[in-house]
């Protein structure tokens, strides 16, 4: 198990208390072998321990088949008869401006 000091050396904890309020958390043990390895992944990463996790928990979702964004969700909803209709793009009016 690793100590409080160790996940805010990583950088684990959030500065931000705007952000960490909008965010759902979950306390999780991990075996000091486990934590060492997440560890040395991220540092030759450059990644963060929360994008590690974000990666992690989206590959398990797409595993299982189960959605991971919700526009992801909406398109399965809609099925495979849906069809995507490209809108035009707008045509920018040019006005000429008259001064008064």
């Amino acid at each position: 198990m690793v100590g409080d000091g160790a996940m805010a050396a990583l950088g684990c904890c959030f500065n931000n208390r705007k952000r960490a309020a909008s965010m759902i958390g979950k306390r999780v043990q991990f075996h000091d072998e486990t934590w060492h390895q997440l560890r040395l992944l991220a540092a030759d990463s450059m990644k963060s321990f929360q994008e590690l996790a974000d990666e992690a928990f989206n590959d398990l979702l797409r595993k299982h088949g189960h959605p991971v964004s919700l526009k992801e969700a909406l398109r399965r909803s809609a099925g495979e008869s849906a069809t995507i209709i490209p809108l035009s793009p707008r045509r920018k009016r040019s006005r000429a401006r008259t001064k008064r």
